[in-house]
C-alpha cells in the first residue's frame, strides 16, 4: 500500500423509513451525493458494500429499513497537510493544542489520517474534542481525557462559560467603535452538499463582538469575541457586517455563498485564529487563561 495512504474505512449506518421502497443503488445515490451512480455502481460490483455482514454486488438489490448497511472504502491517498501542533497545557483531564491552519480537527472530506485528532490520539487514544476549529482556522483546540471532564467541559460550553476570543483580517476597514453582529446561523442550499451553514433568518441565534485591532492598507485587522459556537460563526457574520475575511473563498456579503463559486467550507485562504480561551478547570475549578500565538498575518 502507498505508505502516504491511510487505512481505509468502513462507514455504517442502521437503514431506517427512507430506505424503504428503494434499491441499494439509488439508496446511496440520495444519501450520499458526493458519489455519482456510475460510482456507487462500481463500488458495490467491486463488493466495497455490505448489507447485514453479508456483501452484496448487485446495485438493484431491495432494502428494507432496519437492515445494517457497511461501505468498506478501501485506503485512499489524503490531501498533503501540517502534521504538527503546540501543547499549550496538559494535565490528568485536559489536554488543549494549537494547530495550524490547513490541518482538519476531525475526520470529514477525505481527511481521515491527516487530522488533529488522529495525530493527539497517538499520544493517548483517550482523548476527546471538544468543539471543531475550521480546517483553516488556526489555534486553540480543547481535548479532555477523561468522562468526568467530558462532562463537565460541555455543561461548561452549553453555558456560554468559555470566554473565546479570535484574530481574523477582514476586508475592507471597520468602524472604530466595536459592534455586535447577531444574524442566525443555519443550513442553506448548496448544490454539492446538499446544506451548508449561512446567514439565514431561520437559523440558530448567533452573537459576536467585533473590535477594530489595527488597519492594514484596505484591510482591518479585527478581534471577535464569540458567545455562541455556530460552525464557521466568525466568516460569517464578518462577511455578513460587509467584511469578508480576506481570502475566504466562500462566504461573501450577507454572510452567504460569494454569487458563482463552487468552494466548500474547507477550503483555504482566509485567515483567522482562536487565539484565546478562558473557563474554569473541570476538576480544580480554577480559572485557567490560555493563549496562541498568532500567526503574523494577525499579530
Amino acid at each position: 500500500m502507498d505508505t502516504a495512504s491511510n487505512e481505509g474505512y468502513a462507514y455504517r449506518e442502521q437503514l431506517d423509513e427512507r430506505a424503504r421502497g428503494l434499491t441499494l443503488l439509488g439508496y446511496l445515490e440520495a444519501s450520499y451525493p458526493h458519489g455519482d451512480g456510475p460510482s456507487w455502481r462500481e463500488r458495490i460490483e467491486r463488493g466495497e458494500v455490505e448489507l447485514d455482514g453479508v456483501v452484496v454486488v448487485a446495485p438493484e438489490h431491495p432494502l428494507r429499513p432496519g437492515q445494517r448497511l457497511c461501505w468498506n472504502r478501501p485506503p485512499w491517498r489524503e490531501p498533503e497537510v501540517p502534521l504538527h501542533f503546540e501543547v499549550i497545557h496538559e494535565d490528568d483531564d485536559l489536554l488543549v493544542v494549537s494547530k495550524p491552519s490547513g490541518l482538519p480537527t476531525a475526520p470529514a472530506g477525505g481527511f481521515l489520517a491527516h487530522t488533529l485528532l488522529t495525530l493527539v490520539r497517538q499520544r493517548d487514544p483517550l482523548w476527546t474534542p471538544m468543539h471543531r476549529l475550521g480546517r483553516g482556522t488556526s489555534g486553540l483546540v480543547v481535548f479532555a481525557r477523561t468522562p468526568e471532564a467530558r462532562s463537565s467541559l460541555q455543561a461548561i460550553w452549553r453555558g456560554r462559560e468559555v470566554e473565546k476570543r479570535y484574530r481574523a483580517l477582514a476586508q475592507g476597514i471597520l468602524p472604530a467603535e466595536p459592534f455586535t453582529v447577531d444574524a442566525p446561523i443555519g443550513p442553506v442550499e448548496h448544490p454539492a452538499l446538499g446544506t451548508l451553514q449561512a446567514a439565514c433568518s431561520t437559523g440558530k441565534p448567533s452573537h459576536s463582538e467585533v473590535r477594530l485591532l489595527a488597519v492594514r492598507g484596505e484591510a482591518s485587522l479585527a478581534e471577535v469575541r464569540i458567545a455562541t459556537g455556530r460552525p464557521h460563526q466568525i466568516r460569517i457574520h464578518l462577511a455578513f457586517a460587509g467584511h469578508p475575511l480576506v481570502g475566504d473563498p466562500l462566504y461573501g456579503p450577507g454572510g452567504i455563498p460569494w454569487p458563482g463559486t463552487d468552494a466548500l467550507p474547507g477550503d483555504l485562504g482566509y485567515h483567522l485564529h482562536a487565539w484565546r480561551l478562558a473557563f474554569a478547570h473541570p476538576r480544580t475549578h480554577r480559572r485557567l487563561e490560555l493563549e496562541a500565538e498568532p500567526p503574523a498575518e494577525l499579530r
